[in-house]
């Protein structure tokens, strides 16, 4: 079976629910802090209404999970054709965002629009139709061991798009290898081929489908600075080919300020503050500052705003 995005298999809920909440209780063990100074997100400076157009909007979204608030009044918007970062501690809510972005979770409240729809009340048909609109690539990968990487990548136009021919899977998949620079290894087995080189064939198999979406999870995760780059270099050569809404999550700064058009940092279960890489780096948020910079003492570890 195909490791997807969307299967309870490749995403199990209760491991992710343990994860969350283990590191908001951790949070909330220290002493109580005062209050959240919160940075309103705004709209990036280079993106107006009139050359971007929002794709992806939550509103005041809220969710609980195992007793725990996951997302506390999360807001974002994504505008259209922009690779937006989000940054933030692990088991902050970066991946139940993503999750709500395709219908794998649903709001307790506040309301999402997709594509210029309100997807809440979606049912499962309607999910799933949507998501043939998102590519996802994984941390790992997620190749299957058994099969080529043509093969890999091949998979989701044979289990979703049926009325293709052979000939005409094998032209999609041939293309979208090429733009990732994998051609010369497509009859190599995953074991066969280097970390990096995974991460390119999993990035074919996220576009295959020509997606408007592509969410990231940690994709310089485990490389070496000179590959880490390598990926960096990729992810912004495909939004300029392909022209699509790039969504990163990630803890590598340096891979943050070198793609992104925007940054958005998730604490506490909202984005807490959004700007350019320039104006990230140049943040007056103390928690902000903190998790930039790794300071181990600070309002994130301290439970309080002094630093």
């Amino acid at each position: 079976m195909n490791q997807d995005f969307f299967s309870n298999q490749a995403y199990s809920e209760e491991q992710e629910v343990s994860e969350e909440t283990q590191s908001q209780q951790k949070i909330q063990d220290q002493k109580t802090p005062g209050p959240l100074v919160e940075e309103q997100p705004s709209g990036p400076q280079n993106l107006t209404q009139n050359e971007k157009k929002p794709l992806i909007i939550f509103n005041n979204v809220h969710k609980t999970l195992s007793g725990r608030k996951i997302l506390n009044g999360l807001t974002l918007t994504i505008y259209e054709g922009e690779t937006f970062v989000i940054i933030g501690r692990s088991g902050t809510g970066k991946s139940v965002t993503l999750k709500h972005m395709i219908g794998i979770m649903s709001p307790d409240e506040g309301t999402i629009d997709i594509f210029g729809e309100r997807v809440n009340g979606y049912t499962k048909k309607e999910f799933a139709d949507l998501r043939k609109y998102f590519g996802v690539l994984f941390q790992s990968g997620a190749l299957l061991n058994s099969l080529t990487i043509e093969e890999n990548v091949a998979l989701p136009l044979v289990e979703h798009e049926r009325h293709l021919s052979k000939k005409e899977i094998q032209r999609i998949v041939d293309e979208k290898l090429e733009l990732v620079e994998m051609s010369h290894a497509k009859k190599n087995l995953p074991s066969e081929i280097s970390g990096g080189m995974k991460k390119r064939a999993g990035l074919a198999r996220a576009i295959v489908r020509s997606p408007r979406v592509v969410l990231y999870d940690e994709p310089t995760s485990g490389l070496d600075p000179i590959m880490s780059n390598s990926i960096n270099e990729l992810i912004i050569s495909l939004q300029k080919k392909l022209g699509v809404t790039q969504i990163v999550v990630t803890h590598d700064m340096n891979s943050a300020y070198m793609i992104a058009d925007r940054i958005g940092m998730h604490y506490g279960g909202r984005i807490i503050e959004i700007g350019t890489p320039e104006e990230i780096k140049n943040t007056q948020s103390p928690i902000v500052r903190q998790f930039i910079e790794g300071k181990v003492h600070g309002p994130i570890t301290d439970g309080s705003l002094a630093s």
